[in-house]
């Protein structure tokens, strides 16, 4: 092979070899997952997951997190201290060890911690590397020693600072704003993570304070009931078919099995799984091994005692699932997450451990409460004929779309692009909008499904009532892949499914409906971002040939402030959307079409406002909500789950109580409220 100097100048010089903490600050998405938001807060778990591994060790037990002014954050605990005496391997004092070397701490081998979340954490070194000020504070037999460091570089060595009469580590971080573009803590998100934190590790007190606002506001948790204080926290809206909150607390195979659930009257399940206190949203070993254990044991005890005859009327997993929150806690020695992100847990033994675990503690459950095993069964069963009922209403309504000549419903207005990556479907509330919607409509990549009235409202009813709705129906033949569990994404005909209600409380109503829909029926539409919401005007302001469309009362009021200084002219304007101005377009002369909806003048300029998409021409609602340069979408997207059902289980659930209290909670947080 010729040798050719010029081009082949890879040498050694090329090779780069990163120390220390240098990899973190070159590549910190490996090692937090991003470097927005979500990154962010988990500086603070990093941090409070050394706590609470000296809290499962049984050293601690109050944990302080204070989220300070200019964006300080600081975390103390009284556990043992991490120790200050010089390390044998590195000849620097433990202290710095730890916070300046990846994968150093007590965590990987010996026995200080044989359970821990930290082991598996990207450790609190980590964090150092990312902000661009940390102090770490021990406090261990009598003395205060402490460090400082920059971006991860000590500043001096690790120095005493006095005496001091506890023990404990506090350690306090700035994020580095040349890592994170944006620097704002959210103190309901740590306050909703460190809420869990304490359900799952019971008789430890964590105080959360935010001393940003003026009076400083502070929240403490202490469960001493863990995961079926969490259960029941979790059920605190909704309407409870089994009053006894099932608990399991077990040692299997050296793995620590925790384990509780109760059954409710919704159609929806709640599955939350935990190992070594970090969430598994994928679940995992330990969630399969319970699912087993669930459905094999409920159909014994079903066999049993007469509810149903034989195997081929055994229970399935959807069945015995059905309106079942449940939580599983394991903890073990070696845990083995899948991906970078752990969403989900690898170990076969922890399967085996839950599973054995909860057969043996649910049998005597059933049997030492036969009132609560009766009440679950006929749940269950009743899921059952509701599954096998939904089935086949599913499969006519599947059937039917594709036996009909591939008949979507007459009411959609299709575009002529089969390629779903460029098709758009406008879901519109009504006809009236539904007709202006389809002559607005680019055909070749716009489809138009007009819906009347509100739909069911799914909360509250099983997939075989839902699929005799016709809206319902029609919306399931248009998206073309299926429904609920046979729900196929790569089957589906759009990819961008976009939901165009009126901005009023109607349009709300109907808008929430539908989202709950999708959240509850579609979720991997929502997972792969398909799912958007139009943003329509609420006023058209003119004045001459000034047009402008301003969505908020707030945006109405700098319009008219603007365009009361413009003289009449006939020339091109700019039409502002959402606050920016687009493109320059041209604008005739002024006619004599007439303006539906609430109009009214002030200082000359023709205030128009929208009450419905029905009042805007077809040219107008292309303009404002569908023309792809100028339309303004929000996408939807699931950031907590739990959170998310927990809202729609109020706002759309069979209790009355805790809607009731949510309104009067928000109520004067209402703007724009139509009577």
């Amino acid at each position: 092979m010729a040798n050719n100097n010029k081009e082949n100048n890879y040498t050694a010089k090329d090779i780069y070899v990163l120390e220390g903490l240098e990899p973190v600050r070159k590549r910190p998405g490996m090692y937090i997952g991003s470097t927005g938001v979500d990154g962010l807060h988990h500086l603070i778990w990093e941090v409070v997951d050394n706590s609470i591994d000296e809290a499962m060790a049984g050293h601690a037990k109050n944990i302080d997190v204070v989220i300070e002014t200019d964006n300080r954050v600081r975390v103390g605990d009284d556990g043992r201290g991490i120790p200050v005496e010089t390390h044998k391997q590195t000849k620097k004092s433990a202290l710095e060890t730890v916070m300046t070397t990846l994968h150093a701490g007590g965590k990987f081998g010996g026995e200080s911690y044989k359970i821990s979340g930290g082991l598996h954490g990207v450790g609190v070194s980590v964090v150092n590397a990312l902000s661009s000020y940390l102090k770490a504070e021990v406090c261990r037999e009598g003395e205060l020693w402490f460090q400082e460091y920059n971006k991860g570089v000590p500043k001096t060595k690790v120095k005493k600072a006095g005496v001091c009469k506890n023990t404990g580590t506090t350690v306090a971080f700035e994020p580095d704003p040349e890592i994170f573009k944006e620097i704002k803590f959210s103190y309901q998100r740590v306050l909703d993570h460190l809420r869990t934190q304490a359900y799952l590790t019971k008789g430890v007190k964590i105080t959360v304070t935010d001393e940003r606002t003026q009076p400083a506001q502070s929240r403490s948790f202490y469960f001493e009931g863990g995961i079926m204080a969490y259960v029941q926290y979790l059920n605190r809206s909704k309407v409870k078919k089994q009053e006894t909150i099932f608990s399991c607390n077990k040692t299997a195979e050296n793995i620590a099995v925790e384990v509780a659930f109760q059954y409710t009257e919704d159609f929806q399940g709640l599955e939350q799984s935990f190992a070594n206190n970090i969430h598994t949203p994928e679940g995992g070993m330990h969630l399969t091994g319970f699912r087993t254990a669930l459905t094999r044991t409920l159909n014994d005890y079903a066999r049993k005692n007469g509810f149903i005859k034989n195997t081929d009327d055994n229970l399935t997993g959807e069945d015995v699932r059905e309106g079942l929150t449940t939580v599983i806690s394991v903890k073990l020695r070696e845990p083995q997450f899948e991906g970078q992100t752990k969403a989900k847990l690898g170990n076969p033994e922890a399967r085996s451990a839950v599973e054995t675990a909860v057969a043996e503690t649910l049998t005597e459950f059933l049997e030492k409460n036969p009132g609560e095993a009766r009440g679950i069964l006929e749940k269950t069963i009743l899921a059952k004929k509701a599954r096998e009922a939904a089935k086949a209403a599913r499969e006519t309504v599947i059937r039917k779309g594709i036996l009909d000549g591939l008949a979507l419903p007459g009411k959609l207005a299709d575009c002529s692009s089969k390629d779903p990556a460029e098709s758009e479907l406008f879901i519109v509330e009504g006809d009236s909008a539904g007709g202006s919607a389809k002559q607005a409509r680019t055909r070749n990549f716009q489809a138009i499904l007009p819906l009347r009235g509100k739909i069911l409202n799914v909360e509250k009813s099983r997939l075989d009532k839902m699929l005799v709705n016709k809206e319902i129906k029609a919306l399931v033949i248009a998206l073309g892949a299926a429904i609920a569990d046979e729900f196929d994404i790569e089957k589906i005909r759009y990819h961008k499914v976009v939901l165009m209600t009126d901005a009023d409380v109607d349009g709300a109503h109907i808008r929430t409906l539908l989202l709950t829909l999708f959240y509850r029926y579609f979720p991997k539409v929502i997972e792969k971002g398909y799912l958007y919401i139009a943003q329509p005007p609420l006023y058209q302001l003119r004045k001459g040939k000034e047009i402008r469309y301003v969505y908020s009362d707030a945006e109405k009021e700098t319009a008219i402030e603007e365009i009361s200084k413009i003289k009449d002219q006939k020339s091109k304007i700019k039409i502002k959307v959402m606050g920016e101005d687009v493109d320059e377009v041209s604008v005739g002369e002024e006619t004599a079409e007439s303006q539906t909806g609430v109009s009214e003048k002030i200082a000359g300029i023709n205030i128009q406002r929208y009450k419905g998409l029905g009042e805007m021409n077809p040219e107008q609602l292309w303009d404002t909500t569908m023309d792809p340069k100028t339309r303004m979408l929000r996408q939807v997207a699931v950031a907590d789950a739990e959170n998310a059902d927990k809202i729609f289980d109020i706002l759309m659930g069979s209790e009355v109580g805790p809607r009731k209290r949510f309104i009067q909670t928000h109520a004067k947080t209402v703007k724009n409220l139509d009577i």
